[in-house]
Order: C-alpha cells, then structure tokens, then sequence
C-alpha cells in the first residue's frame, strides 16, 4: 500500500534541481563565536586557575577569610593524625593490660598452689622443719601483773 502523502518526483524535476544547484554560487558560512556567554562557575574557576583572582581588589579584601579557613584546614588535619595517635595509643594499652591480667590471674594460681600447706611443709622439710604434732598451747597470764614486774626492773 503506497503513502498517499509522499510524492514521488520525476526524473524531470531531479534534473531542474540539479541545473539550480550548479547555477548557484558557493557560499562561505562562517560562523561568529559569541563573546564570553560562560556560565558563573566557569568564570570562577577559569579566574582560579588562571591566577587572575589574585589581581583582583575583592580578592584582597577577603584575604582574612581565605586564611582562616586554611588555618582550619590545618587545625582539621592535625586533629584527625591526633586522633589516630591516641587509637593507637589506646589499643596498645589495652593489650599491655590484657597481658597483665592474664599474667595476674597466672601468678594468682602459682601462689594459691604453693601456699598450700602440703607445699609449705615439703618446701621447708630439707631445711629440717616439721609440722607440729601437738596442738599449740595457750600461755595465760595477768597484764598487770606483768607490768608491775617491768616497773619494778
């Protein structure tokens, strides 16, 4: 089914515009750049970095400023290597402390097991000690009368 709309040309009226367009003269297009029609970010940045800001009197004006906030910036990376430091210094501490608790808790059982009475007499049997056999005695004696002897001496 043929478009009704479109119309097929001839090869007559092929030839009439192909006689036009050899007849006519060759035109130069050229095309003029508009001047400057650059967005504000752009400016701005190409200002930066170009350098053409530093020569600017506003940009004197707002030299204050500029070096508060490079302070700042200096203040913000000096906290952060601080902070980084002080983790460090954490973690090594808290391994040093479980270290000596798992060295406490070892030295803890050590001494429970030693001061064992069973361990006391055989530490002390090569030194020629005994356990007594005998339960102890219980001397009594009269305070007052021990300290008039004194003052009597």
């Amino acid at each position: 089914m043929a478009n009704k709309f479109r119309e097929i040309p001839n090869q007559e009226e092929i030839e009439e515009l192909e006689e036009l367009v050899e007849q006519e003269e060759p035109r130069v297009i050229t095309r003029t750049s508009k001047p400057g029609k650059k967005g504000v970010l752009a400016k701005g940045l190409s200002k930066v970095f170009g350098g053409s800001f530093l020569s600017d009197d506003r940009a004197i004006q707002h030299i204050p400023f500029i070096l508060f906030l490079g302070l700042i910036a200096i203040l913000y990376i000096a906290n952060g290597y601080y902070a980084d430091d002080k983790i460090r210094e954490v973690n090594k501490v808290s391994n040093q402390i479980k270290e000596l608790h798992t060295e406490f808790i070892s030295s803890k059982s050590d001494l429970m097991f030693v001061s064992k009475q069973s361990e006391v007499a055989k530490a002390v049997a090569p030194l020629g000690l005994k356990e007594p056999v005998v339960a102890p005695m219980k001397i009594e004696t009269d305070s007052v009368k021990v300290i008039s002897d004194k003052q009597k001496k």
